[in-house]
């Protein structure tokens, strides 16, 4: 279910996008595609929105987004690192201007002490280069797949 919310962001991201004349694409692991909904939610997004990628397995991160093993193996799926190699590859395979990426704990199990429940780490790779950012959200599984939702759709935000 797409929320107000969602729906409002997404507008917003779409209007950047296109003042900008970029298109957009995603890698989602921990919200399985929900990003994605909510940008589709807004008509006339096949204007800006290229399409995604829902890489939940470590395989397929390597395979469709080219995440080398090392980074995964070093740094582990829910990192920084990750986060940032995923949307370069999606940027990459989409032929985009700007891609947004997610990993996280999202639960309520598979938290631990260095990754705990609600930890997810976001990547943003655009023309100019590529960043990561982390936040810890609360609450239940669904909370923390909308709070992340909510915040990917904010990442335009990191270079305006």
């Amino acid at each position: 279910m797409v929320t107000q919310s969602h729906s409002d962001l997404a507008q917003q991201i779409g209007r950047w996008l296109l003042e900008k004349n970029w298109r957009m694409a995603t890698a989602e692991s921990c919200t399985g595609g929900g990003i994605g909904y909510a940008l589709t939610s807004v008509a006339g997004s096949s204007q800006w929105f290229e399409g995604g990628f829902i890489t939940y397995s470590n395989a397929l991160k390597q395979h469709l987004l080219d995440v080398p093993a090392s980074t995964l193996e070093q740094s582990g799926a829910v990192s920084g690192a990750t986060a940032e190699a995923m949307a370069r590859g999606a940027r990459k395979k989409a032929d985009t201007e700007l891609a947004v990426a997610v990993t996280g704990v999202a639960g309520p199990t598979g938290g631990s002490n260095d990754k705990p429940i609600g930890l997810v780490w976001f990547g943003l790779a655009w023309p100019e280069g590529s960043c990561s950012w982390s936040k810890q959200f609360g609450g239940a599984r669904e909370e923390v797949r909308d709070a992340t939702i909510s915040e990917a759709l904010r990442c335009y935000e990191k270079i305006s």
